[in-house]
C-alpha cells in the first residue's frame, strides 16, 4: 500500500473535508413578517406560565389590545392579548400579557410577561373563574360564527374594529368569546357573545 508523505496526506484530508462541507450562507435571511395570533393561542402561552405561579391557576377573563403599529390584521386575532389568572389557594389574581413585538412605548414585552400579584376573594356577580379546559373553540372560529349574526351590521359600519373578550358569567352556562364591534364594551352598540365551549350562537347585544 502507497503511504503518503504526512504534509500531502494532511493537505488531502483537509481538501476533501473542505468539499463535503455544506457552503455558508453569506446572507442574513429575510425575517418572518410579525404575526397576530388567536386568542386559544395566546390564553394557552399565557396560562403555562402563570401554572408556575400558581399550579390552580384559572382562568378570570381575557381581552384583545389594539397595538397601533401591527396593521391589516386579520378579524379574530390579535397583536396583544392581556389575561387574567386567578389562584384560590393563594387569593389572588395576576394580569398577564402575550405581545408578539417590544414595545417599550406601550410597557409591552415580546412572548408572555407577568404582572403584580393582587388579592383575589371571588368573583362576585359578574366575572367568574373557569378552568382552561372550557376553551374549546378559538377566536376566528367564534369571530366567524358571529359574522353570520352580524352580517347586515357589518356591512353597514366597514373597516370597525374589533375587540374580543373572554369572560364567564352566571349568564351563560359556559365561558364566552365577546366579539365586540368597536374598541371596547363602552365605545360599542354592538356585540355578539359565542360559547367558547361549543362554539356556538348565545346572544347579540345592542
Amino acid at each position: 500500500m502507497r503511504r503518503f508523505p504526512f504534509p500531502l496526506g494532511a493537505a488531502l484530508c483537509l481538501l476533501l473535508a473542505g468539499c463535503s462541507e455544506a457552503p455558508q450562507v453569506t446572507q442574513k435571511e429575510a425575517e418572518k413578517p410579525l404575526e397576530p395570533v388567536t386568542g386559544q393561542s395566546a390564553l394557552y402561552k399565557m396560562y403555562q406560565v402563570a401554572r408556575s405561579w400558581a399550579p390552580d391557576a384559572k382562568v378570570l377573563k381575557m381581552n384583545s389590545a389594539p397595538l397601533s403599529d401591527i396593521s391589516n390584521v386579520p378579524r379574530g386575532k390579535a397583536a396583544v392579548w392581556q389575561a387574567t389568572f386567578i389562584s384560590e389557594a393563594r387569593n389572588q389574581a395576576r394580569t398577564y400579557t402575550y405581545s408578539i413585538v417590544e414595545d417599550a412605548a406601550n410597557n409591552l414585552h415580546k412572548g408572555v410577561f407577568a404582572g403584580s400579584e393582587e388579592a383575589w376573594s371571588g368573583g362576585g356577580d359578574t366575572n367568574q373563574p373557569f378552568l382552561i379546559a372550557a376553551v374549546k373553540t378559538d377566536t376566528d372560529a367564534a369571530y366567524r360564527t358571529a359574522l353570520r349574526q352580524a352580517a347586515d351590521y357589518d356591512q353597514k359600519n366597514p373597516g370597525k374594529p374589533i375587540t374580543l373578550l373572554l369572560e364567564k358569567n352566571p349568564q351563560f352556562p359556559d365561558p364566552v368569546w365577546r366579539i365586540v364591534w368597536g374598541e371596547s364594551v363602552g365605545t360599542s352598540n354592538f356585540s355578539i357573545y359565542i360559547d367558547a365551549s361549543t362554539g356556538l350562537f348565545q346572544e347579540k347585544m345592542r
